[in-house]
């Protein structure tokens, strides 16, 4: 396995590991609350294992390609930070907004939290995987970051 494909792959783990986490905290303390008592009925009886997982699986991958962007030795800790900010604003805003248009009574207020949750989300991921594996490090005189 090269180097760049292993940085990735780490990347990859580290942020998985902290998304869930973090994901973890924001769901039993403020989503449930909210969707219970916004939207309860829309929410299945139980969670979809298989569906979490992929969804976990499948969004990791964007944080990475988009915001973490571990093999990318110009990428400042910022430019990495407010890139998946973006990503996790728009991806939100993909799900939030469509279930506000199509939906019967889907609240704003959860559109709105969701959309801002995935912004933070992201950003705070990428800050944490980015400060766990140093990058973003100033670029030396002819040389690159690691």
């Amino acid at each position: 396995m090269t180097g760049p494909v292993r940085k990735w792959l780490l990347a990859y783990a580290v942020a998985a590991v902290v998304f869930a986490g973090v994901d973890v905290v924001w769901i039993s303390t403020v989503a449930n609350k909210l969707y219970q008592g916004q939207i309860s009925h829309l929410l299945a009886p139980r969670v979809n294992g298989l569906g979490a997982v992929l969804f976990y699986l499948v969004y990791v991958i964007g944080i990475v390609h988009f915001g973490i962007r571990p093999n990318d030795p110009v990428a400042t800790f910022r430019s990495r930070v407010g890139a998946a900010a973006l990503f996790g604003l728009f991806t939100y805003a993909t799900w939030a907004l469509t279930a506000f248009a199509i939906l019967k009574d889907f609240p704003a207020l959860v559109a709105v939290t969701d959309i801002l949750w995935g912004a933070a989300v992201c950003g705070a991921v990428t800050a944490l995987t980015a400060l766990l594996m140093r990058l973003g490090k100033p670029v030396a005189r002819g040389k690159q970051a690691d």
